[in-house]
């Protein structure tokens, strides 16, 4: 099991989203701004799905590392630090997905 963690991404990609040599994608990314990062978020969820559904964990596994990093870039670009979104998973799994869900009054739940 690796040690690597997504703060560990999220430093990366700080660090890359500075860089002004033309080098780093993650720049290039960033400089785009939120909607094309945003578009390339879409577009590696679309591709997991895909993956998810024709049972190929190979592509799975890829397609899940691109969401992530894509999701980073996009939180960054938005200024939500990811120990702001494991604060909030950490919210929601103190009570249960149903729970929180009617707490929120999300469609489908406590019978809507």
């Amino acid at each position: 099991m690796s040690d690597f963690t997504l703060s560990d991404l999220e430093a990366i990609v700080a660090r890359r989203a500075a860089e002004t040599d033309g080098s780093s994608y993650t720049a290039r990314l960033v400089a785009g701004g939120p909607e094309r990062a945003a578009k390339k978020l879409g577009e590696e969820a679309t591709e997991a799905i895909i993956a998810a559904v024709a049972q190929d964990e190979k592509a799975l596994r890829d397609e899940a590392a691109d969401l992530l990093y894509h999701l980073l870039v996009v939180l960054k670009l938005r200024g939500v630090p990811l120990a702001e979104v494991m604060a909030e998973l950490e919210r929601r799994t103190a009570q249960t997905g149903l729970e929180e869900k009617a707490a929120r009054g999300a469609p489908g739940a406590g019978g809507h």
